[in-house]
């Protein structure tokens, strides 16, 4: 991301609001950049990160894993971070599908379930960014559940309304490196801004050895 002057002077006004907290100066980069996208403070108890998931998730980065997203408007968000960082392909459902793929389409997915499933089948181990699409997220864990794939980091920020046990708290029982918001709150500008500020995190670790 590129900073300018009122980017800085409103991560201050964030930190001042935010005040002492407990979170690792990774993780509160995390947060302090969703607050800053969303301009809401609910956010920063809203987030879980799993075990080492940003020392993963910045791994991957730095070694080029494809990039795999359910929206376009994610992969727009990204894309000119990445072009001047690591280089990642990244691949979004929606672009992935051929009139093919719909026709043999018996279960009758959705559009970014079905193409997160044919890119996840392409790219196993791949770092996925689910910020909108619960059926995506849902095709997602299954294949988790499956052992089909196993990614090196998941994002998922989308809303959810079930009353039964969500697909992000499944994500939570595997041993899979992940980063998600804890309740119905949720949209694409939160797995944009995560994403984001993990690339430039990855950067700053591993861009001169790049």
């Amino acid at each position: 991301m590129e900073w300018h002057s009122t980017d800085a002077q409103s991560l201050a006004s964030i930190d001042r609001e935010i005040g002492s907290h407990v979170f690792p100066p990774a993780e509160y980069e995390i947060v302090r950049r969703v607050v800053y996208a969303t301009a809401d403070f609910d956010y920063k108890s809203l987030i879980s990160f799993s075990e080492r998931a940003l020392e993963y998730g910045a791994a991957a980065i730095s070694t080029r894993q494809a990039i795999l997203v359910d929206v376009t408007v994610v992969k727009a968000g990204i894309v000119r971070n990445i072009q001047k960082t690591f280089i990642n392909q990244i691949y979004c459902a929606y672009d992935s599908i051929t009139s093919i793929d719909i026709e043999q389409n018996k279960k009758n997915k959705t559009t970014p379930a079905l193409g997160i499933e044919i890119l996840a089948k392409r790219y196993p181990q791949g770092i996925f960014v689910i910020g909108e699409s619960q059926t995506a997220l849902n095709t997602l864990v299954d294949l988790i559940e499956s052992k089909i794939i196993q990614p090196s980091l998941v994002i998922a920020t989308p809303p959810e309304f079930a009353s039964i046990e969500s697909k992000k708290q499944q994500l939570q029982k595997l041993a899979i490196p992940h980063i998600i918001t804890t309740s119905n709150k949720g949209n694409s500008a939160i797995a944009i801004a995560i994403i984001d500020a993990l690339i430039d995190l990855a950067w700053q670790v591993y861009g001169k050895i790049s």
